[in-house]
């Protein structure tokens, strides 16, 4: 057998890995639960018994392993550090280290989850093909990734790609989970879709299916309805698409990748979405008629473990 790499997605829930060859070919992935009682001491011995087990059960010896990425859902500095993982109860320590001497001094790397998603995704999925991608993952958050000549951009202080946190709406009164206000993610993300229907709901009386939903509304009812001829969760939709748009156009005037990927729960809206934010994004970034397209993800749930792969494959 030949070199492989592990990937590894640490959640607030489940820890996702993956063995691969160094082609990107996924030979097996599977999950432990993420343990984050007793100060989340168990996370990193569990990932580190977990891959000994796998490698042992397909007959693998260590010394055939190049290494294991590890996406992480926090900032994480430039030595693999981080200083805070809210989700995981984490604070001043460097995760890629500490596993690395559990594993034998196997080479970890860590980054962002996000960022290590797009990695994955421009490696083997929506992205592959392209050295320059930005993936926009429209959750329940809005997260991003950049990736400029296939290696992630994280920037000094860990803030490259925090695309939902990007100032979008001036006339906006509620704060964004991050303390902003306007922010892209209070629009865009599956909780900002769901929030501008009942917004919009409330203040005009035009008849919608949405309202048979109440309160309880959510992104996938908005789209779907707006897909279906629905003139206000269409309205809603065209918003959405408005600042997504806007946004990308920023960013492509910054960075100028060759592709934006998008991802996450939102985006199974499909090309009808895609569509949408094109438009807008083509007319604010009209000083070029050969800005990056924009695409859908492929990878789903699985971008962690292949970005976090690919990570040491440089």
């Amino acid at each position: 057998m030949g070199k492989v790499c592990v990937g590894i997605d640490v959640g607030g829930t489940t820890v996702k890995l993956g063995l691969f060859e160094t082609t990107g070919r996924l030979m097996d992935k599977w999950e432990i639960p993420t343990r984050t009682e007793d100060g989340a001491k168990n996370i990193l011995p569990d990932i580190a018994a977990s891959i000994r087990r796998k490698l042992e059960d397909l007959e693998i010896e260590m010394e055939d392993v190049v290494g294991a990425g590890m996406g992480i859902p926090g900032p994480v500095l430039p030595d693999g550090s981080v200083t805070l993982c809210v989700n995981l109860g984490w604070r001043d320590m460097n995760p890629q280290r500490e596993l690395s001497a559990m594993l034998d001094g196997l080479p970890v790397k860590g980054g962002n989850d996000a960022n290590v998603a797009a990695l994955g995704e421009m490696w083997q999925g929506g992205g592959k093909g392209f050295s320059d991608i930005v993936m926009v993952t429209l959750g329940t958050g809005v997260g991003g990734g950049v990736i400029i000549d296939e290696k992630i951009v994280a920037g000094r202080h860990g803030l490259g790609g925090e695309i939902g946190h990007i100032h979008a709406r001036d006339e906006e009164t509620e704060s964004c989970n991050c303390g902003g206000v306007g922010c892209l993610e209070q629009i865009a993300s599956a909780t900002g879709i769901a929030r501008e229907a009942r917004r919009k709901m409330a203040a005009e009386t035009t008849p919608s299916v949405l309202r048979e939903k109440g309160d309880s509304v959510t992104a996938k009812d908005v789209l779907d309805a707006a897909k279906a001829g629905d003139a206000l969760a269409d309205e809603v939709v065209e918003i959405a698409s408005r600042y997504l748009g806007l946004v990308l156009s920023q960013v492509a005037l910054t960075v100028d990748p060759e592709a934006f990927v998008i991802g996450g729960g939102v985006s199974r809206a499909g090309q009808f979405l895609i569509d949408k934010i094109d438009k807008y994004y083509r007319k604010y970034t009209v000083i070029s008629k050969d800005a990056g397209i924009i695409t859908l993800a492929k990878l789903g749930n699985d971008a962690g473990i292949y970005g976090a792969a690919r990570m040491v494959l440089d």
